[in-house]
């Protein structure tokens, strides 16, 4: 591994573990032993049953996408691409690095690098779509829950929302013209060459043309494909309520009410906040956020107890099942170069 991956790695399990640390600190007392004493693990089992079936989601969409676009990849590869990708996005900003693992192993799979980068950018799209449905809904039906959150708050959910909107609005934009898309990319990739020499940003720069046209063929394929993408929308929208549901369970694990629509309303908010590329992994920003948010409905005594669950199944299960999956694939290769 990198020099620079194991900086990166270090730095996210640092500050996850440090915010962490605090949060227990601040809120133990004589019920949090209490807590843990009477854990449920028939529901901690339940809440990490969920977390796969919400990566089996995933790997569906996945299989859907690109199967939209004339490709057969096999389950178990997708699902195993899904856990590596879950390692680059815990140790990236914003989570972004599973992007170009997915499009990387997508490619390793016989796809077009045009069209695994139509499969990603088009998971982005039913991401940012799902979750502004979800917020928008949100809104309507757990008003009062809204005023308890606080200026602060309401307005990194507006950030993060206007975030998720001007991608998907810059992605439309590309679709409908091209030329200035493509432009863009050979700027930005000249400038790079420039300034980082090398025979494969060299070779890049050669098919900028080629798979940008792939690529925009492929979105617009998929976008098309009004099967694929209702599917591709219902894969999302079970994902993402398979997420957000296991906060409620580690609740439960732990005794108390699963506050199901304080809960939903919680996680989407983390959710897009985490999508700002603020810290790799979104590491403290993730358990600062949920801490901040939990605290109106969860006793103290419990807060950093929940929190070092919630964050052991959606970060540290991400870094160790990411990197067995990722030591499976390079063994692989390894046997098949033999």
């Amino acid at each position: 591994m990198k020099r620079s991956k194991k900086i990166w790695i270090w730095l996210s399990l640092a500050i996850s573990s440090m915010v962490l640390i605090a949060v227990c600190a601040l809120t133990f007392n004589i019920e949090t032993l209490f807590a843990i004493a009477r854990l449920n693990i028939f529901f901690l089992l339940g809440a990490f049953s969920l977390r796969i079936l919400s990566l089996l989601f995933w790997t569906l969409r996945m299989k859907v996408m690109t199967g939209s676009l004339g490709y057969k990849v096999d389950m178990p590869y997708l699902f195993n691409l899904v856990l590596v990708n879950l390692f680059a996005g815990a140790i990236t900003p914003g989570q972004a690095g599973g992007d170009p693992v997915r499009v990387h192993g997508l490619h390793r799979a016989s796809v077009k690098v045009g069209d695994a980068t139509a499969v990603v950018i088009m998971e982005r799209v039913l991401d940012g779509f799902v979750l502004v449905i979800m917020g928008i809904l949100a809104v309507f039906i757990l008003g009062p829950v809204w005023e308890r959150l606080g200026t602060g708050l309401a307005v990194a959910m507006l950030l993060g929302w206007l975030f998720i909107i001007g991608v998907i609005a810059l992605i439309a934009y590309s679709m409908k013209r091209p030329e200035p898309a493509k432009m863009m990319v050979r700027s930005l990739l000249g400038w790079i060459e420039n300034h980082f020499p090398g025979e494969t940003i060299h070779r890049m720069v050669d098919r900028a043309d080629e798979e940008m046209e792939t690529l925009i063929l492929g979105v617009r394929s998929f976008a098309g494909n009004s099967r694929g993408l209702l599917l591709g929308i219902l894969w999302t929208a079970s994902f993402w309520a398979s997420e957000f549901f296991v906060a409620s369970v580690l609740l439960m694990a732990l005794g108390q009410p699963p506050f199901i629509a304080e809960s939903y309303l919680f996680q989407l908010i983390i959710a897009v906040i985490m999508m700002i590329p603020f810290t790799p992994g979104s590491s403290g920003i993730a358990e600062i956020s949920a801490a901040s948010l939990y605290a109106l409905v969860v006793p103290s005594s419990i807060l950093g107890v929940f929190i070092l669950l919630w964050r052991g199944l959606f970060f540290y299960f991400n870094i160790v099942a990411g990197f067995l999956a990722g030591l499976h694939t390079y063994r692989k290769d390894l046997v098949a170069e033999d």
